[in-house]
């Protein structure tokens, strides 16, 4: 699912890393890095394991659904941000257990409720790329 939320959303600077998983967002998809080793699921995008320290790192398809686990209602935003409040900063634990900071989008901020399902859309970017930013379920 594609959305637009008017929120800035410059497409992000990729490097060898974390390509993967931007070439996969402006797919569409969402893959997330996971040890061969230990079978941790890894956030944020990096070639090795924190939790066992191998390298032996590959991506696998994601279900881009979670729940939010916290979350604040920005009033007053920043710079390029200051035209877009409110909106939704929140953590989102993914169900394949990592968390990821983002915007939870296409909503009312205050329907936003820790522990509330939510899927993740995917914005197009200034140059082909996209962002992952979520909304309720």
């Amino acid at each position: 699912m594609t959305e637009n939320s008017g929120l800035p959303t410059p497409t992000p600077a990729t490097m060898l890393e974390t390509e993967p998983f931007w070439e996969a967002a402006a797919e569409g998809r969402m893959v997330l890095p996971r040890c061969n080793d230990c079978e941790h699921v890894i956030w944020y995008p990096r070639l090795f394991c924190p939790e066992c320290g191998s390298t032996d790192v590959s991506y696998v398809d994601a279900s881009g659904t979670g729940t939010v686990y916290s979350f604040t209602v920005v009033e007053k935003g920043q710079g390029r941000w200051r035209d877009h409040s409110p909106y939704v900063l929140a953590y989102v634990e993914l169900d394949e257990g990592p968390r990821m900071m983002t915007n939870i989008v296409g909503v009312d901020p205050d329907a936003v409720t820790v522990g509330a399902p939510v899927q993740a859309v995917y914005e197009p970017g200034n140059d082909g790329g996209a962002v992952i930013r979520f909304t309720l379920r």
